[in-house]
């Protein structure tokens, strides 16, 4: 059968349950309406380099259930900004690769490229379309849950069930223990994993960046449960909390990087506060990657197969230099560009928080 035509299917940024789904849908849609559909190696660096790979079904098979991707990704290989050395202070050069890209895609005929990726990855593909010409759909990805103009990324709901696990486990030893239980978790400067997964874990208090709390507020809950007789306490904070008045907690710069501030550190800073100010003894455990890595559950590989259906048909009806998006629990489109607006924050005001609360949650407000 002559093939109606090429397309392109990359993931960029960091790992996230589902991603494989996405691809799976991607490669099976294109093949089964005749199109021709490659696969791009390690995000765009794969594009500088021509690293593709003419998929077929076979290449996509049993990768549902998988975490990660099986096309692998980087997050320093912005083609516009992208690191070729160092000067002879040690400082990065950086040089425009956006003609070497498209040189890769030209040579493979490639029509539409799909970029499966958070802000970062999807912001380049909207530089693409505007500044290079080439088609591009986008599909949102992160754990985070905070890009703009869908209800939902694929990701978020595995995030979200492995906080509430950990919880689940860590409500037994601190119970045990007559401990205050710190658990960290991820989200930079969105609180979503930390607000779902602490409601449904039955933490006491979460700590969210959308919300910075007040320190005395925070040992005024503990000490209230303390003097109800209640002998242990949860807490649930995300990584970009910071104090009234204060600054995020940084683990380290990072050179060159698409995220050059590293967040991490505030769950252990809290529980060492906490510990010296009440006297109860309390822990911290960071969950750290293992909320991006493994098996996506049955939500995420739901939504990642229809979003990855819903790109190629995007691409086959014209409806490109957009991005797949979740509303009212249909499959829209809207202008990629738009995703370069602020991110999807947790609203203060919102029945979520004001449920929360209602159950007794403090936010150390």
């Amino acid at each position: 059968m002559k093939k109606k035509g090429t397309l392109a299917v990359l993931t960029g940024g960091g790992d996230c349950p589902g991603l494989n789904a996405v691809i799976r849908a991607v490669v099976r849609t294109c093949l089964q309406n005749g199109y021709e559909i490659y696969g791009v190696a390690n995000g765009f660096h794969g594009l500088i380099t021509n690293d593709m790979k003419l998929m077929d079904y076979s290449d996509v098979s049993g990768i549902l259930p998988r975490g990660g991707t099986v096309l692998g990704t980087t997050n320093r290989d912005n083609p516009f900004h992208y690191p070729v050395g160092e000067d002879d202070k040690g400082e990065l050069i950086y040089k425009d690769m956006s003609d070497i890209v498209m040189q890769s895609l030209r040579g493979h005929e490639v029509d539409c490229l799909i970029v499966i990726g958070g802000d970062g990855s999807l912001k380049i593909g909207e530089e693409l379309s505007r500044t290079c010409g080439m088609k591009v759909v986008g599909v949102p990805k992160t754990i985070d849950n905070d890009l703009p103009c869908t209800e939902r990324t694929f990701g978020f709901d595995t995030a979200m069930n492995v906080a509430t696990e950990a919880l689940d486990r860590l409500h037994t030893t601190a119970e045990s223990h007559h401990r205050v239980m710190v658990l960290e978790v991820m989200g930079r400067y969105a609180g979503w994993i930390a607000l779902h997964s602490g409601i449904v874990g039955g933490a006491d208090i979460i700590l969210i960046p959308e919300i910075p709390y007040n320190l005395d507020s925070v040992i005024a809950k503990l000490e209230e449960r303390r003097d109800q007789g209640k002998k242990f306490s949860v807490v649930t904070v995300a990584e970009g909390a910071k104090p009234l008045g204060g600054d995020i907690t940084i683990a380290r710069m990072v050179k060159g990087s698409f995220e050059p501030i590293r967040l991490g550190g505030i769950g252990e800073k809290l529980a060492r506060t906490i510990e010296e100010k009440t006297g109860i003894e309390s822990r911290c455990t960071v969950l750290g990657y293992l909320q991006r890595g493994g098996t996506p559950t049955p939500y995420d590989r739901v939504l990642a197969t229809r979003y990855g259906v819903a790109a190629v048909e995007a691409y086959m009806r014209g409806d490109v230099n957009t991005m797949v998006a979740l509303k009212a629990n249909h499959i829209v489109t809207v202008p990629i560009a738009k995703v370069a607006s602020e991110p999807h924050l947790v609203p203060v005001d919102s029945d979520i928080v004001s449920a929360a609360r209602h159950v007794g949650i403090s936010f150390g407000d």
